[in-house]
C-alpha cells in the first residue's frame, strides 16, 4: 500500500527533514505517526501524496513509485488518497454539501452521481442534517467532519490525517478520533500524524515515532522482535 525505502529528504539549505526512513503500511492498517513539531511527520505525508519528492530513496504508493512518477500521474495517485488537515481548508462560501461535492466535481464525476455520494459520506460522518450549513455555522469538530467527508467521497484506499484534532477541544477530538477508527474498520487504511499522546494511548494501533527526521521507534518491529524471542 505505502512503502518508504531508505528515504532522505533535504531542506533547500541542506539540513535533513528525513533521514533514512523505511517502513511499509499494509492494506487496511491504522498507523500513528508521532513526534514533536518538526520531527518529519508532515514531510512523510507530503511525500505520500506527491506534494514533494524524496532527495534519495524511494516512496511507493498504491502502485506508483517516485522513481518513475510523472506530473500527469499525480492526480491519479491523489484520487486513491483522502487528505485531512488541521485547519479544515473548507470553502467558506459553500455549504457542507457543496464543499464535499467540490471534490467530485474537480475529478469530472457525473452530476447524476454526485448528490447521492455526498449524502452518503455526510451521513457516515454524522452530518446529514447539516448539509446546507456553511462552515461559519458549524463547530470546529463539525467542520473537521465535513473535511473528512470530503476526503472520503472518492472512496480512497488510504486516509491521511495531518494533526486533524490540533484545533479541537477534548470532546471534539474524541469524536473525530472515533470517526477515524470507524472509517478504518470499514477497510480504509488510516495514517494519523499527531503529537497528542493521549490519542496514541487510546487505541492499540501501530505507532512510528520520529525524532529529528529519523524513525526512533516502530511498534511493529518491536512486536516482531518479541514474537521472535518467544518462539
Amino acid at each position: 500500500m505505502i512503502r518508504f525505502n531508505k528515504v532522505f529528504k533535504a531542506f533547500p539549505k541542506g539540513s535533513l527533514a528525513l533521514k533514512d526512513v523505511s517502513f511499509h503500511l499494509a492494506k487496511g492498517e491504522f498507523l500513528f505517526l508521532t513526534g514533536h513539531s518538526g520531527a518529519g511527520k508532515s514531510t512523510i505525508l507530503r511525500l505520500v501524496y506527491a506534494d514533494d519528492l524524496p532527495t534519495s530513496g524511494m516512496v511507493r504508493v498504491s502502485g506508483f513509485s517516485t522513481s518513475s512518477l510523472k506530473r500527469r500521474d499525480i492526480p491519479r495517485l491523489r484520487r486513491r488518497l483522502g487528505i485531512v488537515f488541521q485547519d479544515f481548508r473548507l470553502l467558506e462560501d459553500r455549504t457542507a454539501e457543496e464543499n464535499v461535492a467540490f471534490a467530485l466535481e474537480v475529478t469530472g464525476t457525473r452530476k447524476s452521481v454526485i448528490a447521492p455520494k455526498v449524502m452518503r459520506v455526510l451521513t457516515q460522518v454524522g452530518l446529514a442534517a447539516k448539509a446546507q450549513a456553511y462552515p461559519r455555522e458549524l463547530s470546529g469538530g463539525e467542520q473537521q467532519r465535513v473535511a473528512i467527508a470530503r476526503a472520503l467521497v472518492n472512496d480512497p484506499l488510504v486516509l491521511l490525517a495531518d494533526e486533524p484534532t490540533g484545533n479541537l477541544d477534548e470532546r471534539a477530538t474524541r469524536g473525530v478520533f472515533q470517526l477515524l477508527r470507524d472509517i478504518n474498520a470499514t477497510g480504509t487504511a488510516v495514517v494519523l500524524a499527531t503529537h497528542d499522546l493521549d490519542l496514541v494511548r487510546a487505541a492499540p494501533y501501530r505507532t512510528i515515532e520520529l525524532q529529528e527526521g529519523a524513525v526512533v521507534y516502530d511498534s511493529a518491529e518491536d512486536e516482531g522482535a518479541e514474537e521472535a524471542v518467544e518462539s
